[in-house]
């Protein structure tokens, strides 16, 4: 998603190349990065934080963040933190930046990687007006965003939109195999399935009105749309997705306490 993000406000000119910095774990990726936008790289990120940026973008696995050294914490006297970390909260973010200006949680989602995302996020204090547009000025080159009122609405947000693509994906797959129990091709099949997912959410998108009322002017009374309703409905598909959203907000839950 940190990658998504470089790519983004490069591709947007938000920012130049020569502004970012990037430093990851001895795995490639912060090579890789630097390689692919022209962005600067750091061997280490108190080397990194050397270069007194504004803001610091965490994107670390939580491990690697509890690895961070203390050193870290006085170089982010100035520093606005921004995780799109799941699973730490402002507690644990608390304990290693310390002194930085405001801290920052969100929770973007994978559609991002195309600038078609959506991100929840929340500040631990209330920022300046510059600096909190300036957070929206990052987090709306993935998408659209949207400020949230309590740190508890983050693991919400995680459960809905976070993980929510999945969700999408799954019922694709779904769709896809149900075409080829019926007699399609494989290739039919998956074609069908997937550009009835793009058209339908494109059609929600541009449309006025809720999906609901979509819904109704696709159901003909008696016809086949209401057969597959009705299966739904006696199958409790409100309740399937209703369990599996509580689920992931329940983990999200977990992660950050422990």
């Amino acid at each position: 998603m940190v990658t998504s993000i470089v790519k983004s406000l490069v591709r947007s000119c938000s920012f130049e190349p020569q502004q970012m910095i990037c430093c990851s774990a001895k795995d490639g990726t912060s090579e890789k990065l630097s390689s692919e936008t022209g962005i600067n790289r750091s061997e280490s990120a108190c080397e990194m934080m050397n270069s007194k940026p504004t803001i610091l973008v965490l994107g670390c696995k939580p491990q690697q963040f509890i690895e961070l050294p203390s050193s870290i914490s006085p170089k982010t006297k100035n520093c606005i933190i921004l995780s799109i970390m799941a699973g730490i909260n402002f507690k644990g973010l608390a304990k290693v930046f310390s002194q930085s200006k405001n801290l920052v949680r969100s929770m973007p989602n994978t559609p991002g990687q195309i600038g078609q995302g959506i991100t929840g996020y929340i500040f631990l204090k209330t920022p300046t007006k510059s600096d909190h547009a300036f957070i929206i000025k990052v987090l709306s080159s993935l998408g659209k965003v949207c400020e949230v009122k309590e740190e508890a609405d983050i693991d919400r947000v995680t459960a809905l939109s976070g993980s929510g693509p999945a969700y999408v994906f799954e019922f694709a797959c779904a769709l896809e195999e149900a075409g080829k129990e019926i007699g399609l091709s494989p290739i039919l099949s998956s074609q069908l399935a997937q550009q009835t997912l793009i058209g339908a959410a494109k059609l929600i998108e541009s449309s006025d009105l809720h999906p609901r009322e979509l819904r109704k002017q696709v159901t003909s009374p008696n016809g086949t749309t209401q057969a597959a309703l009705e299966s739904f409905s006696e199958d409790q598909l409100g309740e399937i997705v209703l369990r599996a959203v509580k689920a992931a907000q329940k983990r999200s839950i977990q992660l950050s306490d422990a």
